[in-house]
């Protein structure tokens, strides 16, 4: 009994050793997409090539506070900021070229010296943000929350606007009739305090670093604004999953079209189209074509049922949608050819073939923010397929934008094709051909 139960276990394991299908799923698939995350995510602990959120800032005010404010998110090592035009800022954030932008109104300065003292209206900043990228918008207006407290405050304590502030506000609460006397009091010992230490200050020639005392308010709020098609639509989160799931399962499409043509060949049909005669742009051709049918009709039929279900819509160019969809579903049928042509057997061709879709769809975007990705994966992911596919997908569903956003995912996608058809059509080979 033991001597079978040891040769039925050797045999279990000598099949599963020479099984590359299954060699493949079980080790390479979960080690590549565990070592791919992993890195994403932080891997060791070294993050200095992580990339930097786009943040645009439109410095409306051009004051002390404000430059101040600006300089140190500037400085945020997380940040990438740069400075725009509000039209020009709100314009990149629907594109998606900026995920989020900085407003500071006029008066700012100002407005927020009074409110940090005393129970005036609060100063607002204005934050556009792309509702795709809700994690980097909180992340930003925290940052934003920190860095202006500390510009307003070094500024009230330290500098020339808060030093004349403290002067005007002694004058007002002087003057003013309807305050308490202990109230009056209670201010007055405060803003005389603060000149006190102004005065010091000036004689020792040091300056305060404006740490917050109890008591002190914010000085400003924000009014966020997601940027989509217009300013009476909402983002809808299916859109974005909708465009991931559809670039995947579409694409797992391509590999079931080319696992059938090995499938065939295996089975012997080819020699039967070789004696018919067949010639192999026209079996490769009908495949193809066939193939980009199906796809076609996979994504009109998922995006159709996000409409009617979760209330997603095209927002932008109806013509941009269905030309994004068919190059798409055009390089779809090129990637089934193209697995058809370099496999070998269908078992070990379409664990390669798995692999190298959730790969794509993981550089497109389509399962995690690309913002976690590295700047040189960033550009990188523009060789990819899927981001292109993605990108054409979302502007013309909630970005809302026009058919000219469309050109480019449809002609990088068109191109896709044709390399990914002609690369097939040459290594192509009927059986026994060398």
């Amino acid at each position: 009994m033991i001597t079978a139960l040891r040769a039925l276990v050797r045999k279990d394991i000598q099949l599963f050793l020479v099984d590359r299908r299954a060699l493949l799923m079980s080790f390479v698939v979960p080690i590549t997409i565990a070592s791919f995350f992993g890195y994403v995510f932080g891997g060791h602990g070294d993050q200095s090539d992580a990339s930097r959120i786009p943040v645009l800032v439109v410095d409306q005010d051009r004051s002390a506070i404000s430059r101040e404010v600006v300089n140190r998110l500037s400085s945020e090592k997380s940040l990438e900021v740069k400075p725009a035009g509000a039209e020009e800022a709100r314009e990149a954030v629907r594109k998606g070229s900026a995920t989020a932008a900085v407003v500071i109104p006029q008066n700012f300065g100002e407005d927020a010296g009074a409110a940090f003292f005393g129970p005036r209206s609060k100063p607002e900043i204005g934050v556009l943000y792309d509702p795709s990228h809700t994690a980097e918008r909180a992340m930003v207006q925290g940052m934003l929350q920190g860095d202006v407290m500390q510009a307003v405050s070094q500024e009230m304590f330290s500098g020339a606007t808060g030093r004349q502030l403290v002067k005007d506000s002694l004058a007002e609460i002087e003057r003013s009739r309807g305050l308490k006397p202990d109230t009056k009091k209670t201010l007055t010992d405060l803003l005389g305090s603060v000149e006190r230490l102004n005065e010091q200050q000036d004689a020792t020639g040091t300056t305060s670093d404006g740490a917050l005392g109890g008591g002190l308010k914010m000085p400003f709020t924000t009014r966020e604004e997601a940027v989509t098609a217009s300013t009476n639509i909402q983002y809808n989160g299916y859109a974005h999953a909708f465009a991931g799931m559809v670039v995947q399962f579409v694409l797992f499409l391509g590999i079931d079209v080319g696992i059938g043509l090995l499938q065939q060949r295996q089975r012997g049909l080819w020699k039967r189209f070789r004696a018919a005669p067949l010639s192999r742009a026209v079996l490769l051709g009908s495949r193809a074509l066939s193939a980009a049918i199906l796809a076609f009709l996979v994504v009109l039929v998922n995006f159709l049922f996000a409409r009617v279900v979760f209330g997603v819509r095209v927002e932008g160019s109806m013509a941009g949608f269905l030309a994004v969809s068919a190059a798409f579903s055009l390089m779809t049928a090129g990637f089934g050819m193209l697995v058809a042509t370099l496999g070998k057997t269908p078992d070990a061709t379409r664990g390669l073939s798995i692999l190298a879709t959730l790969l794509a769809v993981m550089l497109g975007g389509a399962w995690i923010p690309m913002f976690l990705f590295p700047e040189w994966l960033q550009k990188a992911s523009l060789i990819v397929p899927t981001s292109w596919a993605m990108n054409g997908l979302e502007a013309m569903t909630w970005r809302g934008l026009g058919l000219s956003a469309a050109w480019a995912p449809v002609l990088v996608l068109a191109g896709f094709a044709v390399a990914f058809g002609l690369i097939a059509l040459a290594r192509f080979r009927w059986e026994g051909e060398v």
